[in-house]
């Protein structure tokens, strides 16, 4: 499905947007639950991802496809390891299959995990026959996807000595991790993050707990561009949100400061205004424990005709797609300057948007979203739209109620 977008209205927003759960919490939230069946859970969110988890953790043998989901991946691992007398083979799409989860595997060996790769060393597809995990000391290098650490922090309080967690190295993505562990808390479990170091005490069985997931602020980073990208006077109420998040991209509220835009929180929703033009001409952020912004950011410097210098990006090259060389492409298709290393990414400032260009989606549902809001500015056109359910599959829908012009083509 291709869309074309654009903006027909060109005057001011004043629309209210209900958003689901959090992706990042609803995983987590789904395994804990899959681990103590008397959690429950509200506001899930309704993305594919979110789907995906839940029928891997429904299964006890056979083939678990987990798609493009590579939270899924990474937690599933871990969980199955863990779960006795549960043998699957854990796959995923082609991406997946490229994309390393050797760290992960190691580290769940050492814990006397039994795993082994179906193909090539390193990578998915994996065979995991679940065990009784006895050991409790095992160690991760510090710089990698919390992905990792959360998935081994999440079965922690099912083994039955606990979890020491030694992360070697600068801890990046601490966000994620501390969210990880709020959650561990809100059901009863004592850890601790001391310097390097993370404990997890065993936990035979949790009370009855009611997990509420906060609605995703990733999703809503695409709302912080469409105002930053608007007139002055614009607003766009986003809920549920809380203003003490467990979400590292919360971040934004503070961000989207530099562009003109006012974030006020009220009754578990955000109000997000735009009060002033923006009057920078470059922007410097480190997003190491926020990199899923990356791409809204860069897109929303591009429509504003300001650069921008992004660091912290070294996981971007190991999503869905090398997230780095997406945006230098698609950026560049529309006029913008932008230099790429294996960390960071550099836009000049574009007095000039080229229009009517066609955005390639590379099988990533962020690359869809964030250029999304440019439609502000210019007609574009979005190949392979339908690629948002991924993480937020009202998003074009949403667009519509803000008054955006959103056609197949």
């Amino acid at each position: 499905m291709k869309l074309q977008l654009s903006y027909p209205q060109r005057k001011k927003i004043n629309k209210a947007i209900q958003i689901t759960g959090s992706k990042s919490e609803t995983n987590r939230s789904l395994l804990l639950q899959a681990l103590f069946p008397n959690i429950k859970i509200e506001n899930l969110s309704n993305s594919d991802d979110g789907e995906v988890m839940q029928k891997g953790l429904e299964k006890s043998t056979g083939v678990v496809d987990i798609h493009h989901a590579g939270t899924a991946m990474r937690f599933l691992t871990a969980y199955f390891a863990s779960q006795e007398e549960k043998e699957v083979v854990l796959t995923g799409s082609k991406r997946m299959k490229e994309r390393p989860i050797k760290v992960l595997v190691e580290a769940l060996r050492e814990l006397g995990a039994e795993i082994k790769y179906e193909n090539k060393e390193g990578y998915p597809p994996i065979k995991i026959t679940g065990k009784k995990l006895e050991q409790n000391k095992v160690s991760l290098p510090a710089n990698i996807s919390s992905q990792y650490i959360s998935a081994l922090l999440l079965i922690a309080p099912s083994l039955e000595n606990g979890l020491e967690l030694e992360l070697i190295g600068k801890i990046t993505s601490v966000p994620y991790i501390k969210m990880t562990l709020a959650l561990l808390k809100q059901i009863g479990v004592d850890a601790s993050f001391n310097g390097n170091t993370i404990n997890v005490n065993p936990k035979n069985k949790v009370e009855d707990t009611t997990l509420i997931v906060e609605s995703d602020w990733s999703s809503a980073s695409y709302f912080f561009s469409i105002a930053a990208l608007c007139e002055v006077g614009t607003e766009i109420q986003l809920s549920a949100y809380k203003k003490d998040s467990l979400q590292g991209d919360s971040v934004l509220a503070e961000i989207y400061k530099d562009f003109g835009v006012e974030t006020s929180f009220s009754d578990n929703q955000i109000v997000i205004a735009k009060t002033a033009e923006c009057k920078l001409s470059t922007v410097n952020y480190d997003l190491s424990n926020a990199p899923d912004i990356a791409q809204t950011i860069s897109v929303t410097c591009l429509g504003l005709g300001i650069g921008c210098h992004l660091t912290g990006l070294h996981t971007l090259p190991i999503k869905e797609t090398d997230r780095l060389a997406a945006l230098k492409t698609e950026l560049s298709k529309l006029g913008g300057k932008v230099d790429i290393d294996s960390e960071s990414l550099t836009l000049l400032p574009c007095d000039r948007i080229t229009s009517r260009v066609e955005i390639d989606t590379y099988n990533d549902h962020r690359m869809g979203m964030a250029f999304g809001p440019l439609g502000i500015k210019t007609d574009v056109f979005i190949n392979d739209a339908g690629v948002v359910s991924k993480s937020y599959p009202d998003f074009w829908k949403d667009l519509r109620t803000l008054g955006f012009s959103a056609e197949e083509v």
